[in-house]
């Protein structure tokens, strides 16, 4: 009975196997280069007939004597070639490629609908394989990329990521190329690292016994091993011309070398015929020391670059098989950049001069170095089959991408824009430094106060460090940051963001370029200016001023300041002086000013000046009356002065008289002058100087000012809001 069971298991897995289908694979490939990778697999495959079932399609310049027809070695390897397509278009330039590609596209669907595979094996990066995976892609046939993620030079870079996008699996080489993908959002489960298949024959023993013949059989009987060059350079099809200039400074270095050199032809790219002409030019074919070859059977090829002295020109073998032997190689141009190489590989990127290739030459040529396992560790064929075994045909043909996670679109509401879209800014006083996050409507949303720095060094990196520290506090409030605006006494250059001449309270501030460093830190647009043009700014976009052509702003508080809004736009003069308010002189004998001139509003009427006053009625015991509250220990202040002129002290009514008088008459001038419809008093002593300055005006203005109005501001921060009104206008382009 026990037996009886056991004979029925074995028919049953004897059937069940026999009812498995077999995977029909279809390997194509186009040249000599890609079968080399190719072969091992197809071997493997070839190997598992009760598994696998191969396909073969050859294509390309496998197909041109002149390329040495080298489908005949495909032949060799006994492997049944079941498609022979032609699709090659001659001409060996940019719209020959195009046209090749257009060709087999015509071609493939006929010979894909016969063969019906499960999958297809299309290899690296040439315009071929591009046509082959775009034609199986259309016709929802699955899709096995070899060598993609690698990054290298030229056109080969986007033909080989177009590729992987198309294909379904992917058997890799590197580490890196892995990761690339995987950042190309392909499916990780469905990423092979598997290594080169041509390694599995280049580390198998390869130092074969009849070496030496194969090095005579193509050099000559005279030839010593490690006593020759061995030169392949393909052109680069982005830079046609200067590939070509390459070539012919290389032959000319090989020449001049003399040295015994075995030159394959180049490919088929666009560029070829250029090069072999030049190649004929200088009579390369017929020099005594040249072997000029179209085609080498790649196992007979990698004896001769393992033994080679050295391996000179831009082809791939140069940086991926010849470091599995530790052939030294110099790599010509651009064409391999970004290849991940050992340190056999010499590159001379810029390969301008004759001297520059032959003193690479010089420095490699006879060398040895360690032997390199990049590209694969001689084991990728088994991974591969394993992998094909894996592949479950029942699943959908649809292929996914693996996206990194995005957040969830927010509501488009315009005052949710309105209410994130917001800006750094930026007020440089003289005794504080600070930083704010302005929304845009005006909200500070958070501010930042230091002290100001003595120093300049101090002071930027204060400056940089506060923004960075807001920037990064804005990602939590919701904030998307526009620009930063900086605003900053003394004469600023706006166009150019640089501080000309700032004032005694700042020191070490001249000439000082402030947009640069900051944007470079922070990389977002910066704006500039004086702290009087940044009030009058504030004004016009969150104050009294929104919706007035022609208003005049006045800041009073440590020292007299202000801008001038004429026709909408701000007023800054042909040297950036304008609405230097504070040193418009209203009498020629009057105190001296901090600028130098005497009689300025700002040596009458600033913070300073009435403070300056208050201290000397103190001195003359003339400023305290009775019931005025003052400790003898704080400073003398304004303030004081006021207070004292409120309880009925004449003497400092008489100073703030004088001080009304002349911000009046200052006043009076600038209304003169440009008209304007609103005068704004902004800063510490507005509310104080609004009632007599309106006064003064209706009494000593011409008729036609007599109707201006003079308010006082309501913003608390105008020059935080002015500067960040800069970033807000123009970085949404709300002003030109």
């Amino acid at each position: 009975m026990q037996r009886r069971r056991e004979k029925l298991e074995r028919e049953k897995m004897e059937e069940q196997n026999q009812c498995k289908k077999k995977l029909r694979v279809c390997v194509a490939t186009c040249n000599r280069a890609d079968y080399s990778k190719l072969a091992p697999i197809m071997f493997g495959i070839k190997s598992h007939p009760e598994e696998f079932e191969l396909e073969v399609v050859v294509l390309g310049s496998h197909l041109i004597d002149d390329y040495g027809n080298t489908f005949r070695m495909i032949e060799q390897d006994d492997f049944d070639i079941g498609s022979k397509l032609h699709t090659i278009v001659r001409g060996e330039d940019e719209a020959a490629m195009v046209e090749s590609v257009g060709l087999a596209l015509v071609k493939l669907p006929d010979v894909l609908q016969r063969l019906r595979p499960d999958i297809l094996v299309v290899h690296g990066d040439r315009f071929d394989a591009l046509a082959l995976a775009t034609a199986a892609a259309l016709m929802n046939i699955r899709i096995l990329h070899l060598e993609g993620g690698e990054v290298s030079g030229a056109i080969d870079d986007s033909i080989r990521h177009a590729i992987s996008k198309l294909a379904h699996y992917h058997a890799c080489c590197t580490r890196r190329a892995e990761q690339h993908l995987i950042a190309m959002c392909e499916d990780h489960s469905r990423i092979l690292l598997a290594g080169c298949p041509s390694y599995d024959k280049l580390l198998s023993p390869h130092h074969r016994d009849d070496h030496m013949d194969i090095i005579k059989s193509w050099l000559g009987d005279k030839v010593q091993e490690r006593d020759y060059i061995v030169a392949l350079q393909h052109p680069v099809t982005t830079d046609i011309q200067h590939s070509i200039k390459i070539y012919g400074l290389m032959l000319d270095a090989l020449l001049s070398f003399n040295k015994r050199t075995l030159i394959l032809f180049p490919n088929i790219d666009a560029g070829s015929k250029e090069m072999v002409r030049v190649m004929r030019k200088k009579g390369i074919e017929q020099h005594p020391n040249f072997r000029a070859v179209k085609h080498i059977p790649f196992e007979q090829f990698i004896q001769l670059v393992c033994h080679a002295g050295c391996m000179i020109g831009n082809s791939s073998c140069g940086v991926r098989e010849a470091g599995a032997f530790g052939t030294p190689v110099i790599n010509l141009g651009t064409r391999q950049t970004g290849r991940e190489t050992g340190e056999n590989v010499l590159h001379v990127r810029d390969a301008d001069t004759h001297n520059k290739i032959y003193h690479a030459l010089e420095l490699q040529f006879g060398k040895r170095y360690p032997c390199a396992t990049i590209y694969g560790d001689g084991n990728s064929v088994p991974r591969i089959l394993k992998f094909l075994r894996t592949i479950d045909l029942d699943e959908p043909r649809q292929k996914t991408f693996c996206f990194p996670p995005v957040k969830d679109s927010i509501s488009q509401d315009i005052d949710l824009i309105l209410e994130t879209q917001s800006a750094l800014a930026v007020d440089l006083g003289g005794t504080n430094l600070r930083v704010a996050i302005v929304c845009m409507r005006g909200k500070i949303m958070k501010k930042y106060t230091q002290p100001n720095p003595k120093t300049f060094e101090a002071r930027m990196h204060l400056i940089l460090k506060m923004c960075t520290d807001a920037m990064r506090d804005a990602v939590c409030l919701n904030c998307r940051i526009l620009g930063v605006g900086v605003s900053t006494g003394g004469r600023v250059n706006p166009q150019e963001g640089v501080v000309l001449h700032s004032t005694k309270l700042i020191q070490e501030w001249c000439s000082v370029d402030l947009r640069t460093p900051i944007s470079d830190a922070l990389q977002l647009p910066v704006w500039v200016d004086n702290d009087g043009n940044c009030a009058a700014l504030a004004e016009r976009k969150f104050g009294h001023g929104k919706g007035v052509e022609n208003f005049v702003t006045v800041i009073t508080g440590t020292g007299i300041g202000g801008g001038i809004i004429h026709h909408n736009e701000l007023v800054h003069g042909s040297t950036f002086c304008a609405a230097e308010l504070g040193h418009i002189m209203v009498s020629l004998e009057g105190p001296e000013c901090s600028c130098g001139s005497h009689g300025c509003i700002e040596a009458y009427a600033s913070g300073l000046a009435l403070q300056r006053e208050a201290k000397r009625l103190h001195d003359e015991d003339l400023l305290k009356v009775e019931g005025m509250d003052m400790k003898l220990s704080e400073p003398v202040t304004a303030a004081h002065l006021i207070s004292a002129a409120r309880m009925g002290n004449s003497k400092a009514d008489a100073v703030l008289n004088k001080a009304s008088t002349a911000l009046g008459v200052g006043i009076i001038n600038i209304l003169h002058i440009v008209n304007p419809s609103h005068v704004i008093l902004s800063g510490v002593l507005a509310s104080f100087y609004q009632a007599p300055v309106q006064r003064i005006i209706s009494e000593g203005a011409l008729l036609t000012g007599e109707s201006i109005k003079i308010v006082t501001s309501d913003l608390e921060e105008p020059a935080l809001l002015g500067a960040a009104s800069m970033v807000l206008d123009y970085a949404t382009r709300r002003t030109y």
